[in-house]
């Protein structure tokens, strides 16, 4: 986890910001929205990744995956409410990992997605040592953002994954 970022139990996050303070590009849609260095607390995280579309995760992997980040961040809108997400795998040297991009549905088309991706990137810039290499698995809603940030397609490599399958073996 990023030394600027909170624990969910460690109290308040360490810096929070403007959605737009420290981008070059204004846009007014994201007036009244603040960025908070540090994960959603997990019941947050839970939702958001539901309620966006991405796979549902129990609180034990939540819980895994909020503390085993490399950095994270999260916005909030005027109410205080976490509206937006994502974080980064990393082993502090070379490889960083993007993932968990979640935007709350009725929060969406408001540019939250770029703030997310645009911190975590820049984070990845400031701290990693140089020539970082930054992946992420770029789904069909989200490749037209992806690539207008600079990520492109890894042939003639191929991505794939695994999926460990131990509770479907046991129910048989």
């Amino acid at each position: 986890m990023s030394p600027a970022a909170s624990h969910p139990d460690d109290g308040p996050v360490v810096r929070a910001q403007p959605v737009n303070a420290n981008s070059s590009r204004i846009d007014a849609m994201t007036v009244g929205y603040t960025l908070i260095s540090g994960p959603p607390p997990l019941e947050d995280y839970l939702r958001l990744r539901r309620d966006s579309g991405l796979s549902p995760k129990t609180p034990e992997q939540g819980a895994g995956a909020i503390t085993g980040s490399w950095s994270a961040c999260h916005i909030l809108d005027g109410t205080g409410t976490v509206v937006a997400m994502g974080r980064t795998i990393g082993d502090g040297g070379w490889y960083f990992h993007i993932a968990d991009i979640a935007t709350d549905p009725a929060h969406q088309r408001r540019g939250l997605d770029r703030r997310v991706l645009d911190w975590l990137i820049a984070d990845i810039r400031e701290r990693a040592p140089e020539g970082a290499y930054i992946s992420l698995i770029g789904d069909p809603p989200g490749q037209r953002l992806y690539r207008s940030l600079g990520f492109d397609d890894v042939a003639p490599s191929l991505g794939m994954a695994m999926r460990d399958g131990r509770r479907e073996r046991a129910a048989t």
